[in-house]
């Protein structure tokens, strides 16, 4: 498979500015120094904390958010300084579902108008309401009870399918999902997801899918990234990711996701984080982790760890003391 998207170095720094002149003081680092390649077809998918930058790497991917500095590449293209008319011309190839399907939607449009918007942007009004009633069908809606409600008609599963229909309306290549179910029940995102997963293989779909929860990264996902304070800590291979995550960080995420048997949860080794998130305005030097690390050593605090490739092939491990063999079997048993 080729790249379809490649993110080199990007960096996004937010300007903090303070006094009645409005100065610069000093700068919010999101994301420092991302580098990321999405095949074509295949599932990306990124986990972290909140205010490790998953959002802000999402809006810069789509052209929300100008970086700092750093390039992002579409289909061999960098866009990072594009033109509103090539961004223009960009957008009909990418497009992102929110996380809030609550705020994402107009409540005074109709939700068919919602669903025709980007076709009407991209001057595709050919046969307008059929098409609008054709992709309220791939996502498990019934147009003809639901093609004039307005949004608070609508649950929140449903609103969501909304959301997805107007991504996939022009046909995009690649859909960025920023946290697109953390905001329903469990049993509706369990529907969302299989939607999800349909729509992949009937339209031939690219998604970047930022979660929380790393059940769902292990459901949809065909390899995964985790991030840390605007960093990229490890990638690895779905099929690999649970068994061989060497960063403690990730282990540290692994080992919060409860075990189905009881005694398994009991005995299993927990690896608890001490301290907050550092304030991405003053990230710790060297290793951005070494805060909280449990294996963290003097070194950590003035050396930046540089991603290497480890024994399992498509992972890359951004750490200086990777969790080992016989540890980690205490912590995922």
């Amino acid at each position: 498979m080729t790249a379809l998207l490649e993110i080199k170095d990007l960096h996004v720094h937010f300007p903090i500015k303070s006094g009645v002149l409005q100065k610069t003081t000093g700068h919010v680092k999101a994301l420092n120094g991302i580098d990321l390649t999405v095949k074509k077809g295949e599932t990306l998918g990124i986990v972290g904390e909140s205010g490790c930058g998953k959002s802000t790497l999402a809006r810069s991917i789509v052209g929300l958010q100008k970086p700092t500095s750093g390039d992002i590449l579409f289909d061999g293209k960098p866009y990072t300084d594009a033109s509103s008319k090539e961004l223009y011309e960009l957008r009909r190839n990418m497009q992102m579902v929110f996380q809030d399907p609550y705020t994402s939607l107009n409540p005074r449009m109709k939700v068919s108008e919602s669903i025709a918007a980007p076709l009407k942007a991209y001057k595709k009004t050919k046969n307008l309401e059929s098409r609008v009633k054709e992709l309220m069908e791939l996502v498990g809606l019934n147009p003809d009870d639901h093609y004039s409600r307005l949004p608070h008609e609508f649950s929140g599963g449903q609103r969501q399918r909304i959301g997805i229909a107007r991504a996939i309306a022009l046909e995009p290549q690649l859909i960025v999902c920023d946290e697109p179910v953390s905001a329903l029940d469990v049993s509706v995102q369990a529907q969302v997801i299989n939607l999800f997963q349909d729509l992949q293989k009937k339209l031939d779909l690219t998604y970047v899918f930022i979660a929380h929860d790393l059940s769902v990264i292990n459901h949809i996902a065909d390899r995964v990234a985790v991030m840390y304070l605007g960093k990229v800590m490890e990638k690895s291979h779905r099929e690999t990711f649970q068994a061989h995550a060497e960063h403690p960080y990730t282990n540290a995420l692994l080992s919060a996701v409860p075990l189905p048997d009881p005694d398994k949860e009991r005995a299993r080794e927990r690896i608890v984080l001490k301290g907050e998130l550092p304030s991405p305005a003053n990230p710790p030097s060297g290793c951005v982790f070494h805060t909280r690390c449990p294996k963290a050593t003097e070194f950590c605090k003035t050396n930046i760890p540089v991603p290497q490739e480890r024994g399992v092939a498509g992972q890359e491990v951004a750490c200086f003391y990777p969790v080992g063999a016989e540890e980690k079997a205490r912590i995922t048993l």
